[in-house]
C-alpha cells in the first residue's frame, strides 16, 4: 500500500472542485530543485505535517515538505472539513422536520436537495483549502515536493529522483481507512471517507459498518436527509469507551431519527443481486439479510507507514500501530521523528497539530516536551455531541484515584430549555477533597465547544472552584459548567461552617 492515498476523487469537477486542487496541487506541478541540506524535510502534508513546515519556517528553518497526494490530507480532503458541512445541513432538515416544537410552520412536503448540499460542501471546502495551499507554503519559504517519498539513508529521503539531504526529518503521513474482511465487499464496492464525499445522489438505503465516530456521525447525517440507515457493530455495547449513560442518549436520539442500530452483530457476505447489495449479518446464532443501495465502512484506521523504505533510515514501525516513537516523538533513529496518525493512537487533527509542534521544539531546539504530557479532548460530532477529556470513573478507579462527580442536566440550563436543547449533561470529575479537574463529559448540542474551557482549566491548573468565579454570558449553554462549579463549592459548606455561619449572622 502506499503511504498515502491518491484520493481519486469522483466529485464533479466544478468550480469549488477546481479551486481545492488548484490549492493542494496544482496540475503541471514541476518540483523544485532541492537545497544542498535542509534543517528539517517533512514527509506528509496533512494537518502535521503543514503545522510543522509552517512553523519551522517562521522560525528561520530551511524546511522542504513532501506530499504524495494531496495538501491538507484527510482533515481537509476527507474528513472533519467535509463531515461538518453536511452535518450541519442534515441539521437543519432535522430542525425543519421539528419546527412546531420552536412555534414555526414548515410545509409538510420537505424536499431534500441532497445534491445542493453536497455542492455546499465542496465550496466550504474549497474556501478553507486556500489556508492549505502550495501558494501559502511557498509564500512562507518552504519548498513543496510532490511525489512519493522514500528514504535511502539516515539522513537522505528521495522523491521522483531527487534526493533531499536532512539534519532532521518528521514523518507524517497520516493515516488511511481500515477496509474490513468481508467476502463479497470489494467485489459489491463499497463507501469510506475517502470516497463518500463524492457522491451526488443519496442512497435510499445505508448500511454502515462500524459504530465509532465516524460511522454514527455520517449515519446520522444520512438518515437526516433521507436515507434508511442501519448501523452494524460487532460489540456488545454502543460507543463502548464513553460513559454508558452519554451512549445511551446518543442512542436514543438515534432511534428518534430512525437509525436501526443492530449492536452485537457482524456483516459476514455481501452478494449483488437485481442491483443492489445483500448483506448477511450474524448476531450470536441470528442470521438475517439486509437490502442496501451503499455500504459506508468505519471500522478504523491504519497508519500509512509501508513503502516508506524506513529500515534504510533506521526507523522501525508495525503496520497495525504505525511508527515507533518515545515520549518526545523520536525514531530509533534522532534525526527523524514522527507526528499525527503515522505514531500516535489518538487519531485526531488536533493531537496532529499538537505533536507537530512537539517535533519543531524537540527536533530543531533541544527541547524535551512529552507527548504524554498533553491534555487532549476530543468529540463526537453527532445531535446531541458527546465530548470528553481527561479520565473516565473507571480509569481513575483502576488507578485508585478517588472521584466525586458534579453533574448538571442540559434540562436545568436556562439557555437550554430556551434553544429546546434540552438532551444531555455536564458531568465533571474531580479528586475527592479537593477541586482538581481530572476529566469530563458533555453532552449538549455544543459539547464539542464547551469541552474546551474544561481543557484549558485542566492544563492551567485552575481547579472547579475557581471556575465559579468566572462570570460566564448570561444565557449560554456553558452556564453549565458554571453550575457545576457552584456545586462543588457548596461542598465546602460543612456542617460545622454552616453552624458557624448561622451563630454570625444571628449576632
Amino acid at each position: 500500500m502506499p503511504q498515502h492515498h491518491e484520493f481519486n476523487s469522483t466529485a464533479p469537477q466544478d468550480v469549488h472542485e477546481r479551486e481545492r486542487l488548484t490549492n493542494v496541487h496544482p496540475s503541471g506541478w514541476r518540483n523544485p530543485q532541492p537545497a544542498d541540506r535542509y534543517a528539517l524535510v517533512v514527509v506528509g502534508g496533512g494537518t502535521a505535517g503543514l503545522v510543522a513546515a509552517h512553523a519551522a519556517a517562521a522560525l528561520g528553518a530551511k524546511v522542504a515538505l513532501i506530499e504524495r497526494a494531496r495538501l491538507g490530507g484527510d482533515c481537509l480532503n476527507v474528513g472533519c472539513v467535509p463531515s461538518k458541512a453536511i452535518i450541519r445541513t442534515s441539521r437543519l432538515y432535522a430542525e425543519m422536520r421539528t419546527a412546531e416544537h420552536y412555534g414555526a410552520q414548515i410545509p409538510a412536503d420537505i424536499r431534500v436537495e441532497f445534491a445542493a448540499a453536497m455542492e455546499r460542501m465542496r465550496g466550504i471546502r474549497a474556501r478553507i483549502s486556500r489556508a492549505d495551499s502550495v501558494q501559502r507554503l511557498i509564500a512562507a519559504g518552504v519548498d513543496v515536493f510532490f511525489g512519493h517519498a522514500r528514504f535511502t539513508s539516515t539522513d537522505v529521503v528521495t522523491v521522483d529522483g531527487l534526493r533531499l539531504r536532512f539534519k532532521k526529518a518528521m514523518i507524517a503521513t497520516g493515516s488511511r481507512p481500515d477496509t474490513p474482511a468481508i467476502p463479497g465487499l470489494v467485489e459489491a464496492g463499497f463507501l469510506t471517507n475517502e470516497t463518500v464525499f463524492d457522491l451526488t445522489e443519496l442512497p435510499r438505503r445505508l448500511l454502515v459498518i462500524g459504530g465509532g465516530p465516524l460511522g454514527c456521525e455520517l449515519a446520522q447525517a444520512f438518515c437526516r436527509f433521507g436515507a434508511r440507515t442501519i448501523i452494524v457493530q460487532d460489540w456488545p455495547l454502543f460507543l463502548p469507551r464513553e460513559e454508558r449513560d452519554a451512549a445511551q442518549i446518543l442512542s436514543d436520539a438515534f432511534a428518534r431519527d430512525g437509525i436501526e442500530v443492530r449492536l452485537n452483530t457482524r456483516a459476514v457476505n455481501v452478494r449483488v443481486e437485481n442491483g443492489q447489495k445483500l448483506v448477511d449479518l450474524v448476531s450470536d446464532d441470528h442470521k438475517s439479510t439486509v437490502a442496501v443501495d451503499a455500504i459506508l465502512t468505519g471500522t478504523g484506521r491504519v497508519p500509512n507507514v509501508d513503502d516508506l523504505n524506513l529500515e534504510a533510515a533506521g526507523v522501525d514501525c508495525d503496520t497495525t500501530t504505525g511508527i515507533r516513537v518515545d515520549d518526545f516523538l523520536r525514531t530509533g533513529n534522532p534525526r527523524i521523528y514522527a507526528a499525527g496518525d503515522a505514531c500516535l493512537e489518538r487519531k485526531f487533527t488536533h493531537t496532529a497539530d499538537a505533536s507537530a509542534r512537539i517535533v519543531v521544539r524537540n527536533a530543531l531546539f533541544l527541547g524535551r516536551q512529552r507527548v504524554s504530557a498533553l491534555t487532549i479532548p476530543w468529540c463526537t460530532y453527532t445531535d446531541p455531541a458527546i465530548a470528553h477529556v481527561g479520565l473516565y470513573v473507571r480509569q481513575a478507579r483502576e488507578r485508585n484515584i478517588p472521584v466525586k462527580t458534579f453533574t448538571i442536566p442540559m434540562h436545568d440550563v436556562d439557555r437550554a430549555i430556551a434553544d429546546g436543547e434540552e438532551t444531555g449533561f455536564v458531568k465533571i470529575h474531580v479528586r475527592e477533597r479537593t477541586d482538581r479537574i481530572l476529566g469530563a463529559t458533555i453532552v449538549a448540542r455544543h459539547a464539542g465547544d464547551m469541552i474546551n474551557e474544561i481543557t484549558m482549566a485542566m492544563v492551567a491548573g485552575i481547579g472547579l472552584r475557581t471556575l465559579a468565579r468566572v462570570i460566564h454570558a448570561y444565557p449560554t449553554q456553558a452556564d453549565a459548567i458554571k453550575q457545576a462549579a457552584d456545586a462543588c463549592n457548596r461542598t465546602r459548606l460543612t456542617p460545622t461552617i454552616k453552624a458557624v455561619a448561622r451563630r454570625w449572622l444571628s449576632w
